[in-house]
């Protein structure tokens, strides 16, 4: 009796046990994600190396589909959905939320400030990460930064921009609050157009140049066939940041183990996506070139004056938002803490010299308004 009683207890316990295993293989987590990116736009070739890492890694712990922009919602609209948890997750690029909230900008790109390596050195060590955790999670969404490219192509246009005289009166498809504001101190207009309609923009001449992000992508737009010249460098975006928002309790349904894979994918695409985009950057250059694209460079003195813009529109932003003032006091302070390494490293470093940067002291005044 006791015998049988011991084999059927021992049954129990094994019953149960595998009971619980095939509920912890049924307790997969299946996202559904999308992006801001259509499918033939090339920057969506970064969420998607995300989500392969994901899947790759994750296990049988979380199953991602994803839905390329446009096919589930306007692109528009993935920040609600996610935010709302009608999906998980979604591909962005944060300067899009601008109009909720101006800290955004910065953490989506910068005018005449950081490049690549600086985007990655200060969401990596000098605290970024966290900010973004902080503006997002207001918004009750958790932020992955995993992708960085490096400066935007610059203006390509019908006729020559060959110094700032030349941008007065021009009406230019340019992304961001800052880039628009400095712009407009310069004479010209910003005129906001989704990725879609700038071929025909460009060709009908309602706008006089245009920009989207690096050659690479300007060229598979088209853009060769609308556009005679091009103007450099891209000072209104001197790096980007794409990342992915994810619905908080999404993430917060997620295991400790799944959450770490999940940012260990993050900083894999992030690097990868450097060298992918400037691998495409030099081959769209060489295309552009080869087309008969005619490149004009502006002189260190209309660099000078933009940084000095730049600077003041900064400061602007900063007073309008404590959290704005905040984020650009983290970005300078890095620059200057990683000065007493970077400048004696010349010409080695891997970050931009600069000595005109804009005053800690004004924005620490913004930040405690």
């Amino acid at each position: 009796m006791t015998i049988k009683l011991f084999c059927s207890l021992g049954s129990l316990i094994s019953g149960i046990a595998i009971a619980g295993l095939a509920t912890t293989v049924h307790a997969q987590e299946k996202w559904t994600m999308t992006t801001a990116w259509p499918d033939n736009l090339d920057l969506i070739q970064i969420d998607r190396h995300w989500v392969e890492t994901v899947n790759s890694i994750a296990g049988d712990e979380l199953k991602i589909n994803f839905r390329a922009g446009g096919t589930l919602m306007p692109g528009y609209e993935v920040f609600d959905a996610t935010q709302a948890g009608s999906i998980q997750a979604a591909g962005d690029w944060p300067g899009y939320w601008a109009g909720r909230s101006s800290a955004f900008s910065p953490l989506a790109t910068t005018t005449s400030l950081f490049n690549a390596v600086d985007y990655l050195n200060w969401i990596q060590q000098w605290g970024g990460f966290e900010l973004y955790q902080e503006v997002y999670g207001k918004f009750g969404m958790v932020y992955l930064p995993y992708g960085i490219t490096n400066n935007e192509s610059g203006f390509r246009g019908g006729t020559p921009i060959e110094n700032l005289a030349d941008l007065k009166g021009k009406r230019l498809r340019i992304s961001g609050r800052d880039q628009g504001r400095v712009l407009e101190q310069l004479g010209g207009s910003q005129v906001t157009l989704a990725a879609g309609e700038i071929y025909q923009a460009l060709e009908r001449g309602v706008i006089d140049g245009a920009e989207l992000t690096l050659p690479g992508i300007d060229y598979n737009l088209g853009l060769s066939e609308v556009t005679d010249y091009w103007l450099t460098p891209g000072w209104h975006q001197s790096a980007s940041v794409y990342g992915v928002m994810i619905n908080k309790e999404a993430w917060d349904a997620l295991s400790e183990e799944t959450q770490k894979k999940l940012r260990i994918a993050a900083d894999a695409t992030m690097a990868w996506s450097i060298a992918w985009s400037e691998r495409g950057a030099t081959e769209g250059t060489n295309k552009f070139l080869e087309d008969g694209t005619i490149i004009n460079q502006l002189p260190e003195e209309d660099m000078a004056k933009i940084q000095d813009i730049t600077n003041q529109v900064i400061i602007q932003g900063a007073c309008e938002d404590p959290m704005h003032a905040k984020i650009y006091h983290s970005m300078i302070s890095y620059l200057e803490h990683y000065a007493t390494w970077r400048d004696i490293s010349v010409p080695y470093n891997m970050s931009r010299t600069m000595d005109d940067l804009p005053s800690l002291d004004e924005l620490e005044t913004c930040m405690n308004k």
